[in-house]
């Protein structure tokens, strides 16, 4: 790892308590294999294995889902679901008030300083909220659903958008549900729950039950099959957050009295404002494109950039896994342990997000088959965005980790710039260029999302995401994913074979080198974590 000039702990949790006093903190044993060894990264280890094979299940299912809109139906149709979904995504999103991330905050920091017996009062300090705005907006979906309906669409308004606006709406408050009884599994320092029943159960049956309705029902019924499966995975995630609380806690009782309401909302809420612009970057495009360009620009942009969804999968994968652990080690003052999470993180998600990028933007024309065709335009949309995430994606979860250290205003204030530009972009060139303008609305956003709290956390707190680890996985990458299947895409020219040769040859080539290098990489602690996995199933 790089060194880092030391600075001062983070002594003051968001609550106003002070955790307790630590020595300055030691290096971690070594793993039995040899890797970076810190206990923190072992522990990040294990929840980032079993979120990544529950990221690679759920990408590889939201790419067949929008294979199974797109194919055998027109672009009206596949507008209509998309743009449906998206609004549904955003007004869950805005229900959640900030507390998918406020949740995991107090509950991680409280186990880090010993107060677990708290932590259902951060879930029910979180939950109530969040389920009677649920209920509300659903409502509202539900009353205005004609009008919303005429806001989204460019020419003639169908009436199957409105009646599946309507069928959505049910399904908010259930959603609120699923992601803040996640949110608190996640605090408790474990990934399996959110693995199995929101990167697994819900969207094999999102798939399941969408290509039902596509091959036996009726295409207008697609987005509320979609919907449905966040019923099960609404209950089964309170019971789980139920159950593990129990068994975390003891049984013990709260502190008498203990009600930090002022200290929890200081923090969650301005998150709450920065996690409604950042799904707006990713969904409000779509809805854009169908309002100023029509349905069918819309279907085509929100089917190339489901592609994105398979590298930021691979984020939130290791995201998940180590924002608790942030959280612990910010509470406790703990600069080493934050500052290696963080790179080594960076380093997992260029090694699981960057061959990605690479590929799509070589093999563009190809990909973009799978969804039939006339979606080859959005060929430039997959350029530049892809070109984006790498950026992005190579100054690692910088957002997360100013949150973690308690600067949620500040990342308020970066999110907003972010989607000021993305939107003033897009309106204002949406109109004359298309799906490509709204493309280069989000890339630009991303970057500035990324770019300014990586200084803010460089200055501030003296952390940047540039380990040694970090640049040998991007030099990899860059190389082997990038480089050598560029020059086989020269040599064999476009195609479903040159694709095949080159995944096979590169990842090949790209697996023996990440072996090689899995001490420097720290990807021998995931390896550690899977095969653990592994033996105890």
């Amino acid at each position: 790892m790089n060194k880092v000039r030391p600075t001062q702990p983070i002594t003051q949790a968001a609550d106003g308590t002070q955790p307790p006093s630590v020595s300055a903190p030691q290096p971690g044993p070594a793993s039995e294999d040899g890797g970076l060894g810190g206990r923190h990264v072992a522990r990040a280890a294990r929840g980032g294995a079993l979120n990544l094979a529950g990221a690679l299940v759920s990408g590889l299912s939201a790419f067949a889902l929008a294979a199974v809109v797109t194919n055998g139906h027109s672009k009206a149709e596949a507008g209509a679901f998309f743009t449906t979904t998206a609004l549904f995504l955003l007004a869950t999103n805005i229900g959640q008030l900030g507390t998918n991330t406020g949740v995991v905050y107090f509950i991680s920091r409280a186990r880090g300083t010993g107060s677990l017996r708290n932590a259902g009062v951060y879930m029910r300090l979180g939950m109530r909220p969040v389920l009677i705005l649920g209920v509300a907006l659903a409502v509202a979906m539900w009353v205005w659903a004609q009008p919303l309906a005429e806001l989204m669409s460019n020419g003639p308004v169908d009436s199957a958008v409105a009646s599946s606006i309507r069928w959505l709406a049910p399904f908010v408050p259930l959603a609120a549900v699923l992601n803040v009884s996640l949110s608190g599994t996640r605090g408790l320092g474990s990934m399996k729950a959110n693995a199995i029943l929101d990167q697994l159960l819900r969207p094999l049956l999102q798939l399941g039950l969408v290509a039902v309705a596509a091959w036996v029902i009726s295409a207008d019924q697609m987005p509320t099959f979609w919907a449905i499966p966040y019923l099960p995975a609404a209950v089964l995630a309170w019971w789980a957050w139920r159950k593990m609380s129990l068994r975390a806690t003891g049984g013990a009782k709260p502190d008498p009295g203990y009600l930090p309401r002022r200290a929890f909302w200081k923090f969650t809420l301005p998150r709450g404002l920065s996690g409604v612009a950042q799904v707006a970057m990713q969904r409000l495009d779509i809805i854009l494109v169908a309002s100023l360009a029509g349905v069918g620009p819309a279907a085509v942009y929100a089917a190339t950039t489901r592609f994105l969804s398979l590298g930021l999968l691979a984020n939130g994968a290791i995201s998940q896994a180590v924002q608790p652990l942030l959280g612990e080690a910010l509470g406790r003052g703990d600069q080493r342990s934050a500052r290696e999470l963080y790179q080594t993180a960076t380093g997992w998600l260029v090694i699981g997000a960057w061959p990605i990028y690479f590929f799509l933007i070589i093999f563009a024309p190809t990909i973009l088959r799978v969804f039939g065709g006339g979606y080859g335009d959005g060929r430039p949309v997959l350029l530049i965005l892809s070109v984006s995430m790498i950026v992005g994606t190579g100054c690692g979860m910088v957002s997360m980790v100013l949150t973690m250290a308690g600067k949620t205003t500040w990342n308020l204030a970066n999110v907003l710039v972010a989607f000021g530009v993305n939107i003033g972009l897009d309106l204002l060139l949406i109109p004359h260029y298309g799906i490509v303008g709204a493309a280069v609305g989000w890339a630009v956003a991303i970057v500035t999302a990324n770019l300014i709290p990586l200084i803010q956390v460089s200055v501030a707190f003296k952390l940047h995401p540039f380990g040694r680890g970090a640049l040998v996985s991007m030099g990899l990458a860059t190389v082997f994913m990038g480089l050598l299947p560029w020059c086989i895409q020269l040599r064999l020219g476009q195609g479903a074979q040159s694709l095949a040769v080159a995944a096979v040859v590169s990842g090949f080539v790209y697996a023996v080198m990440l072996w090689v290098t899995r001490r420097q990489t720290a990807l021998v602690d995931l390896l550690s974590a899977g095969r653990r996995r592994t033996r105890s199933s």
